[in-house]
């Protein structure tokens, strides 16, 4: 019988693995590394480096596979989605029954939590039931930003909303919150908003010794922020960021009252 591990792992950082993250890992007979082609070879290195840095098992094997890329063409992007995740589910079979003929455990290294903005618990319900599926959480991106700026997640007794790039883009800022954490961004949507008393506070590759980190006021940093993401993703091939919105409790009781 296979049993499937899907590790919260941080941004890869060693210091961000929990004990139970490093009990599982040890724990496995077979650790999976995806592949994402020459300009993400960095993030399988990550991967491949932590391992190297917390196992202590001789007999768990460590097999990579090629990450399946998913058809952005496709008009229907959840279709498109689902069409992806089936094709990520076929490539991780073939590698563990390669691997693991007879069965065994299997983690998957999983960067931040795996419950977060992250489709690896759907794809392992296409193979395994429920009970043969364990999800070890870890330091998510969300953490690891406001720690790194050294602020509150909310204000106090208010309440703060995690959404997508694309959702601040096509719906704008949501009514009833003045706190938006703002992930899989990949086309600098805060340009697309109102910068007036926006503070915000923005992370690249939060927590890797590549870790860049920019605040102040929205319309003082939109393009210093856009610059720097840039320039970042085109010395590294790719880039993980994340960012905080910000606008005063008062500015938006004002406007709820008008």
């Amino acid at each position: 019988m296979i049993t499937l591990s899907l590790i919260g792992i941080g941004t890869g950082n060693p210091e961000h693995l929990t004990l139970a993250a490093i009990r599982e890992i040890n724990k496995a007979d077979l650790i999976l590394i995806p592949r994402k082609g020459k300009a993400k070879a960095d993030l399988a290195t990550l991967r491949e480096t932590l391992c190297s840095d917390v196992l202590t098992n001789p007999d768990t094997k460590i097999a990579s596979f090629d990450m399946p890329v998913r058809d952005a063409a496709n008009a229907d992007y959840q279709q498109g989605v689902e069409d992806w995740h089936d094709a990520i589910a076929a490539v991780w079979s073939r590698t563990i029954q390669a691997h693991l003929p007879q069965g065994g455990r299997v983690a998957l290294l999983v960067w931040g939590d795996p419950a977060l903005y992250d489709s690896t618990l759907r794809i392992a319900a296409r193979l395994l039931p429920p009970e043969q599926i364990r999800s070890i959480p870890g330091i998510m991106s969300i953490n690891a930003l406001t720690a790194a700026h050294t602020i509150a997640l909310n204000e106090i007794g208010a309440a703060f909303m995690v959404t997508t790039g694309r959702h601040l883009r096509e719906k704008g800022w949501p009514d009833g919150v003045d706190t938006l954490i703002i992930l899989l961004d990949g086309e600098c949507s805060f340009s697309h908003i109102d910068p007036t008393d926006v503070q915000i506070y923005w992370g690249a590759y939060v927590g890797m010794p590549e870790q860049i980190l920019l605040s102040g006021p929205l319309s003082d940093m939109a393009d210093e922020i856009m610059q720097t993401r840039a320039q970042a993703r085109k010395e590294h091939g790719w880039i993980m960021d994340i960012y905080l919105l910000r606008r005063p409790i008062v500015a938006h009781d004002k406007k709820a009252v008008s």
